[in-house]
């Protein structure tokens, strides 16, 4: 595999290798148009299956399905529906479940909490066990113990990555996910 420049070359790789795998129907041939904010969120997460590793004792077996669940986000529920239909993570099938409410929230392995579930924030994250990696868009999700933020800075989404979280929870964040994000920490409670 190619090497890419830590701070320009990941991220675009990222999106672009995760537009193209969308289906015709989202990103229509006759007129290109540039993707939407759901889009690209859904194809982050997404591509955060091949730059995060679970431990074995996430699968209940070496079949079990590798679970995306969104909380609130139907947008971003729907674009991920269509982007994991038929891929796998080594032989995990991959599945999306959506939630209503943080007592919905069963085991997964990625959840997206949308910005419309802010509220929720707190609850959906002492319910949660190990093995889950947290994503969201709510502001300052990542200094609250969400893993991964979206961060929008200059009409860009930008990654702000808790590690502590992660390694809290038993996952590992490749190096190349971690070079071009902000990396922050979790703030003390007052």
């Amino acid at each position: 595999m190619a090497q890419l420049s830590p701070r320009r070359g990941l991220l675009p790789a990222l999106l672009c290798a995760g537009l193209l795998a969308l289906s015709p129907a989202l990103l229509p041939a006759a007129t290109p148009q540039p993707a939407t904010d759901h889009q690209v969120k859904a194809v982050f997460v997404y591509n955060f299956t091949h730059f995060v590793e679970w431990p074995a004792e996430s699968f209940a077996a070496p079949d079990a399905p590798f679970v995306i669940g969104v909380l609130g986000g139907e947008d971003v529920a729907t674009q991920l529906e269509e982007a994991v239909r038929g891929e796998r993570v080594d032989r995990h099938p991959l599945q999306v479940r959506r939630y209503g409410s943080a007592a919905e929230v069963s085991e997964c392995h990625i959840l997206f909490i949308d910005h419309d579930s802010a509220q929720q924030l707190a609850g959906v994250l002492a319910r949660l066990g190990r093995g889950t990696l947290t994503v969201s868009d709510v502001e300052d999700a990542s200094r609250r113990g969400v893993m991964i933020q979206f961060a929008t800075r200059n009409s860009r989404i930008r990654l702000l990555i808790n590690v502590e979280s992660a390694r809290m929870a038993g996952l590992t964040i490749s190096s190349n996910l971690l070079r071009p994000a902000e990396i922050v920490r979790t703030a003390a409670a007052n």
